[in-house]
């Protein structure tokens, strides 16, 4: 789907990404055992519509993600989220999850924002620190209008970033998904850019 910018020939954004704790990146061969390391474990994983992954899915995963990367234009930025490190430029630095940003409604100026994190990194900010980069980087650099997201309605911590994005909560979705042997009923979020930026 490509997208319908005023001026621009393809969406592109800054890569890397910087914020006071964190450098979001695009992903790397050499990131598997640090991706695996979450996307492997059931309590990341249970409310999302992947996972826990086996290490062929991590590495096809990943290889997914390099893919991407090539595409003109791309329509998919799943970034890895990477905590800055302590002392000398980077030393200690520790890829800790990802986050993604996926235009899924070119013609309309949409797209669609997602993120996972290690659970030993829960509860500091990150998600919402990682998640409020590429929001403001999607409608900064790729001009769209609306940025959505969606969460199983169990899943609060997810709904809490959202909110704290500066999200609406927009809709209830009864049993909209088949995950993992279920039914999951869904709350879709979304934030335009006139309400994110002011």
């Amino acid at each position: 789907m490509r997208m319908r910018r005023r001026g621009a020939a393809d969406p592109a954004l800054a890569i890397p990404l910087e914020t006071p704790h964190l450098i979001l990146r695009d992903f790397a061969a050499r990131d598997f055992e640090a991706v695996h390391a979450y996307s492997s474990l059931d309590e990341v994983t249970r409310f999302l519509v992947w996972g826990p992954n086996t290490p062929l899915q991590t590495r096809q995963t990943i290889q997914a993600y390099l893919d991407d990367q090539k595409e003109k234009p791309r329509q998919n930025f799943d970034l890895a989220i990477v905590r800055k490190g302590e002392g000398r430029r980077g030393a200690g630095q520790r890829l800790i999850g990802g986050v993604g940003l996926k235009l899924c409604d070119g013609e309309n100026l949409t797209g669609e924002v997602g993120y996972a994190l290690h659970p030993d990194y829960w509860g500091q900010g990150y998600a919402l620190e990682a998640a409020r980069m590429i929001v403001h980087a999607g409608f900064g650099d790729l001009g769209l209008q609306r940025i959505i997201g969606t969460c199983d309605q169990r899943n609060k911590a997810s709904a809490r970033v959202m909110e704290k994005l500066g999200m609406r909560r927009e809709g209830v979705f009864r049993q909209s998904k088949y995950i993992q042997g279920e039914w999951r009923d869904e709350f879709l979020y979304a934030i335009l850019a006139a309400e994110f930026l002011r």
